[in-house]
């Protein structure tokens, strides 16, 4: 066990996830390493919603898959509800894997095309030991309704269902175990704009009805800032912000928060012509085979100093619930 807050359920101490890049005939060589979370530290609390923002590649995924150890860490912890996760073996996780479930972004690969989709949703609750198979598929009615689909639909497989009805039946399917904590890694991008309100809706009427902890994986700010309590800003596999929504989108402290904000559509055309100021950064982001020395964003920050390209700033309280790694505000 270790020593967290009471309303802390999930942490992460030092996270490392580090990927082999292999060569030769049979791939036995390796020649280099992909850093795709480096040295991540993180809180969620019970019942909130924490956003995950950052530019593809970033390490969102990545991160969100090693809180529920679906990948390895290379190095640190993670601690589900006070609990050791990556020092379990796979027999001892099991137990937990019922608490810990994930919403995919692509509905359909997803989804096994060779089960219905009253398979789908029966099989967490078979598996957990939840329900025997004729109570596990009353449950699986129950679970359709709650999601905004139509019982009949039970004997259906995933192809004959919309994008967004797959995204429901995947919801349901993370539902069926009665988890505690849900990982959405962005579950709404591969849908049409019509749909993705429907779905944001339902993710924020269950958290309310069953007091779920969501980690809400995204690329729009948008969709992130009106389900999420506190936002994480992530940049090349580290955390270089986090703080409430409010304050976030009103007082961004990072150069590359402020970048990601600045780029993000208005639609009042006006106001953000006399409001906003572009801010651009240079070039393309480092990969993470090569992350730079010191700061990781000082290649392409318009704010850089000396020292960003020596020291990689820490990340540092700036007020109450307010956190960024800068040497600006070192």
């Amino acid at each position: 066990m270790v020593e967290t807050a009471v309303d802390t359920l999930i942490a992460l101490r030092g996270l490392a996830v580090h990927f082999p890049v292999l060569s030769g005939l049979l791939g036995r060589r390796q020649i280099g390493t992909v850093h795709a979370v480096d040295g991540v530290n993180l809180e969620i609390r019970r019942g909130e919603t924490l956003g995950l923002v950052g530019e593809s590649g970033c390490g969102k995924s990545t991160l969100g898959r090693a809180m529920l150890r679906l990948v390895r860490a290379t190095a640190g912890q993670v601690y589900f509800d006070g609990i050791e996760l990556t020092a379990l073996s796979d027999e001892e996780l099991r137990p937990l894997r019922r608490r810990m479930q994930m919403v995919f972004q692509d509905p359909l690969s997803s989804l096994n095309p060779r089960m219905t989709v009253g398979e789908t949703v029966s099989e967490p609750m078979r598996v957990h030991g939840l329900a025997g198979v004729v109570e596990s598929h009353v449950r699986a009615t129950e679970l359709l309704r709650t999601v905004g689909l139509n019982p009949d639909m039970l004997n259906r497989f995933p192809h004959e269902f919309s994008g967004g009805q797959r995204q429901r039946v995947g919801i349901a399917r993370a539902l069926a175990a009665e988890p505690d904590f849900i990982v959405c890694d962005e579950p709404v991008s591969a849908l049409d704009v019509s749909i993705q309100a429907q779905i944001i809706n339902l993710f924020e009427a269950l958290r309310d009805r069953l007091g779920l902890t969501y980690v809400f994986i995204a690329h729009d700010l948008a969709v992130v800032r009106h389900l999420s309590d506190r936002i994480a800003v992530m940049y090349l596999g580290q955390i270089v912000e986090i703080a409430p929504k409010q304050t976030l989108y009103a007082t961004p402290l990072h150069p590359y928060t402020q970048a990601l904000l600045s780029a993000a559509p208005v639609p009042d055309r006006a106001l953000e012509a006399a409001r906003r100021q572009r801010i651009a950064l240079q070039g393309d982001a480092p990969s993470p085979l090569h992350p730079p020395i010191g700061c990781r964003l000082h290649p392409r920050c318009p704010k850089a100093r000396a020292n960003c390209r020596v020291v990689a700033p820490m990340l540092r309280q700036q007020e109450e619930g307010h956190w960024v790694a800068c040497h600006l505000y070192d």
